[in-house]
């Protein structure tokens, strides 16, 4: 979030506090108007005699020499300027107000970002979607058909079905006719059929909360009884869902979902990745007889428009969605779930800089709604919130359906090293050789896209960087390309080594799946091969494709990057191979051990999931390392247990609290002259450290150079308030900006 305007300040009223405006005391009625813009706040309008807005109206109004739409807001006019200089007010659009507690959560995440309101507005206001769509047409009766016009056999099946009087799309009523396409527009041509408005339908079915679903376990149901009484108490509060891999989580909250509609409020799932989500999906539907609503950023504009007006109108029961799903304009929302809350993609790292996780628990307690926080590996924030007593808890500890946990070894490579040149260890090799011989599937995993993370230079030494950022060029040898994964930057990879002009020199350092499927193919030449990854996996048609070929046993060998480890239930699945379970640990990260345990983790619980048992072999060169050993020993609590002793002297969250000031200018200089005054200006006092101005770790990113510091505080001091006065007393000079980062979790 760039601090464009650090005047603002955002005033949240309590919550049995009325937004009502305040009355006038001039001769002009005047009201806060909010913007979809970084401004610093409402501008002040005036209200025409006869217009009456009220706060969450819809309305259009003169900015500059346009017109925009804005939202009424709450609160008193600021009153900043004059009488002579107020504009109007143009109108009041017909569209669904924005409720109270969505204009709270949009003040809320903008108090507690420091971002401008008008930038989190934007996320909630879909200015496309309050264009009202023109009713469909379709075709019915003439009034006064010409009487010459020769009826044929077909025509005349067309007129009888159309007799009803109700009017028919061109498909439907060529397949209730018995005639093609081009007879009905041939018969509007004639005269015999006149365009006619189709009725407008619900976009969704509601969900049936008394179809029939799985048989739970007794562990389950337990679960599902507490899920359901929360959810029927109308009140807010939060779940942690806690199970291992393969449970039955889904199915748990699913009765929590059909105790929402029980009580005709709406539902809300946030999911890490929706584009992948076909098997969640097939299983809402087998639960409640229809699909729910679907929110992601790949759908067309229309179906996006259809359905922020279904979720408005309260015609959308049940939205299954990415992060942005959040904003939807809920009627009445009685139930959000957030599930594998664990997964760092709820963090918005562009624009409003925001952790869904967190918001959602927000927006649920301004809705007085039952949260519910579902993983298989807790995040230790989550964990931390249970201990407090804040959330409660509810575990699942055994696998549904009799299936048992995998058992887990490690490879250590030190002693069982690939072959020269290759990356499988022997032991690994041997594994998925018996596996394929005995009828079952195969999983590598190694979460690095493309062919090679380097490529190098034999006579020179030199390194293909890009020149955009402070990364290596990722060899896409499928594409016959070199990518920059931070800002996209793709070429062609040369003939010769752009720096010593060697010729065939340049040499792929390291693996990605690309590498590792070009090795399984030779080693497993009879081996059906299919790779799951962002690059192969574009969209949710792809994935589910992929999806519904490994349930039907059309491949034999799945190679993947982190994709494969979001909730996947693949049954024929018994061997997970990881090719480098130590990547992650590397660098300073605060999360690094977290994460990766919570990978691994993850992706081992692929393994297994139905009848036959399953089994998980680690590559690595430190299998003594906290994280492999509690992966070896399935001791995963034990792990967060130390981490969270580890985290506490240091005040490192979540038992403190962190703020990031990224620094970002066109030049080196710039930045740095920036970061030296930020870094005089730091606060200072009992229970806060300030640390750097130090290089990003990613220094150049997109052309731009970089600089951090990082607020730390104890648990109980508000930084925001801190971070305000700190950034008020340094002028911010250029092209140079200050992004703010609350609770960071990317430290690059």
């Amino acid at each position: 979030m760039a601090m464009r305007d650090r005047r603002h300040r955002n005033r949240l009223p309590p919550a049995d506090e009325p937004t009502l405006l305040a009355p006038p005391e001039d001769r002009f009625r005047r009201v806060p108007v909010l913007l979809p813009y970084p401004f610093a706040g409402p501008f002040d309008y005036r209200v025409p005699r006869e217009l009456d807005p009220q706060p969450g109206d819809i309305v259009l109004v003169p900015l500059n020499r346009r017109e925009e739409v804005g939202v009424v807001w709450d609160g008193p006019a600021d009153r900043c300027v004059g009488d002579n200089r107020l504009k109007p007010l143009a109108a009041i659009l017909d569209a669904p107000p924005m409720r109270a507690d969505l204009r709270r959560l949009v003040d809320w995440i903008a108090s507690y970002t420091l971002a401008p309101p008008g930038d989190v507005l934007a996320m909630a206001l879909r200015v496309n979607a309050l264009r009202p769509d023109s009713p469909p047409l379709g075709w019915a009766l003439a009034q006064a058909p010409p009487a010459a016009v020769r009826l044929t056999e077909a025509r005349a099946r067309v007129l009888a079905v159309l007799a009803d009087g109700h009017p028919r799309g061109t498909a439907a009523l060529a397949e209730a006719g018995g005639a093609s396409a081009a007879i009905i527009r041939a018969m509007g041509n004639a005269g015999l059929l006149m365009p006619a408005a189709l009725p407008s339908l619900p976009p969704f079915g509601r969900p049936d909360p008394e179809h029939p679903g799985p048989v739970l376990a007794r562990d389950q149901e337990e679960a599902a009884a507490a899920l359901r009484e929360a959810t029927a108490a109308r009140a807010f509060s939060v779940t942690l869902l806690d199970g291992v891999t393969g449970s039955g989580k889904t199915e748990v909250y699913m009765e929590a979902i059909a105790e929402c509609l029980r009580q005709n409020r709406q539902a809300l799932v946030l999911l890490p990745e929706i584009a992948l989500s076909s098997q969640w999906l097939e299983r809402f539907e087998a639960r409640f007889g229809v699909g729910p609503a679907i929110w992601h950023s790949d759908l067309a504009s229309r179906t996006r428009r259809l359905t922020w007006r279904a979720v408005a109108a309260g015609e959308a029961w049940v939205v299954v969605g990415a992060r942005s799903a959040l904003f939807l304009p809920f009627p009445d929302l009685g139930l959000v779930v957030i599930d594998e809350e664990h997964e760092t993609a709820f963090k918005q790292e562009d624009g409003v800089v925001y952790h869904a996780r967190d918001m959602a628990v927000v927006r649920a307690r301004l809705c007085g709604a039952l949260a519910i926080l579902s993983s298989a590996t807790p995040s230790l924030e989550t964990v931390a919130n249970v201990e407090a007593g804040r959330y409660r808890h509810l575990r699942l500890p055994a696998r549904h359906g009799g299936a048992t946990l995998p058992e887990i070894g490690l490879i250590d490579l030190r002693d069982a090293a690939p072959e020269r040149g290759h990356f499988l260890a022997p032991p690994l090799v041997e594994a998925i050789r018996a596996n394929l011989e005995s009828g079952e599937q195969s999983m590598l995993f190694l979460n690095r896209r493309g062919y090679a993370p380097l490529t190098l230079c034999r006579a020179c030494g030199h390194r293909m960087a890009c020149p955009n950022c402070t990364a290596w060029l990722v060899e896409h040898r499928i594409r016959r390309q070199l990518q920059c994964h931070h800002c996209g930057r793709a070429e062609p990879i040369p003939p010769a080594c752009p720096q010593c002009r060697a010729e065939h020199s340049l040499t792929p350092i390291g693996p990605g799946v690309e590498r590792i499927t070009e090795e399984a193919r030779a080693l497993f030449p009879e081996a059906r091969l299919l790779v799951m990854a962002s690059d192969t996996l574009p969209g949710p048609d792809s994935a589910a494709e992929a999806a519904r070929s490994i349930s039907a046993r059309e491949v034999d060998l799945i190679i993947g990057t982190q994709i494969v480890a979001k909730g996947w239930h693949f049954p024929h699945l018994t061997l997970v191979g990881v090719v480098d379970a130590d990547l992650g640990l590397a660098g300073g990260d605060l999360r690094a051990a977290e994460r990766t345990v919570q990978l691994l983790h993850q992706v081992a619980g692929r393994a297994g999931r139905a009848e036959a048992p399953g089994r998980v072999l680690l590559q690595t060169f430190s299998p003594e390392h906290p994280v492999m050993q509690a992966l070896l020993h399935g001791s995963l609590a034990d792990f967060m247990a130390r981490e969270a002793d580890q985290r506490r002297p240091g005040n490192w969250p979540p038992y403190g609290r962190l703020a990031a000031l990224i620094v970002s200018a066109d030049t080196a200089e710039a930045a740095d002259i920036l970061a030296r005054d930020l870094g005089r200006a730091a606060p200072h006092g009992e229970g806060l450290v300030v640390l750097g101005p130090a290089p990003a770790p990613l220094a150049l990113l997109r052309g731009r150079h970089r600089r951090r510091l990082l607020l730390k505080t104890r648990r109980e001091i508000a930084v925001q308030p801190l971070l305000r006065a700190w950034l008020d007393r340094v002028k911010v000079r250029g092209s140079a900006r200050v992004d703010v980062d609350v609770d960071p979790v990317s430290f690059l």
